[in-house]
């Protein structure tokens, strides 16, 4: 989810959720402790330099129950940040501690804004020797042309 699409959903929302992958929410009282751009500059394994950014959003929670962070403040929030930092229309990184520190992507199902999971990917697959994967088909879907049938006669 880009920085734009947030701002709009949370401009129609009158309390904000975020779920986590296991179906679990985060609790009501969190903060947004964080909202900033994070850039990394990186060679990948074929040897291609590479920048990626993103809008970072740390949400945090404490034993601080009665607070409840608005749909216009996180906006608020959100603005400031675009103005100050720089931000453009970058897409959105949350991070959440749970167990350890994870860092999620951003998607939204009309009520909870839904904490996905994120993946790690060779970026040069063509330079690093990784095979490609192969296709998967089923024997059943296979359709012999030239295929021996019992009492076909060429065998």
């Amino acid at each position: 989810m880009k920085l734009s699409e947030i701002k709009n959903k949370l401009n129609q929302l009158e309390t904000i959720s975020f779920q986590l992958p296991n179906g679990e929410l985060v609790p009501s009282h969190f903060h947004v402790t964080e909202v900033g751009k994070i850039t990394k500059h990186f060679i990948d394994c074929g040897g291609t330099v590479r920048n990626e950014e993103v809008v970072n959003f740390q949400l945090w929670n404490a034993n601080d129950y009665d607070h409840r962070l608005h749909p216009e403040k996180l906006v608020h929030i959100i603005e400031l940040s675009e103005k100050v930092l720089g931000i453009d229309d970058l897409e959105i990184e949350v991070e959440y501690q749970g167990d350890t520190i994870g860092k999620f992507g951003l998607d939204f199902d009309g009520t909870n804004f839904l904490l996905t999971t994120k993946q790690t990917d060779c970026l040069a697959k063509d330079h690093c020797g990784v095979p490609q994967e192969k296709q998967k088909l089923k024997f059943a879907d296979i359709q012999a042309t030239n295929s021996c049938t019992p009492g076909g006669g060429c065998c």
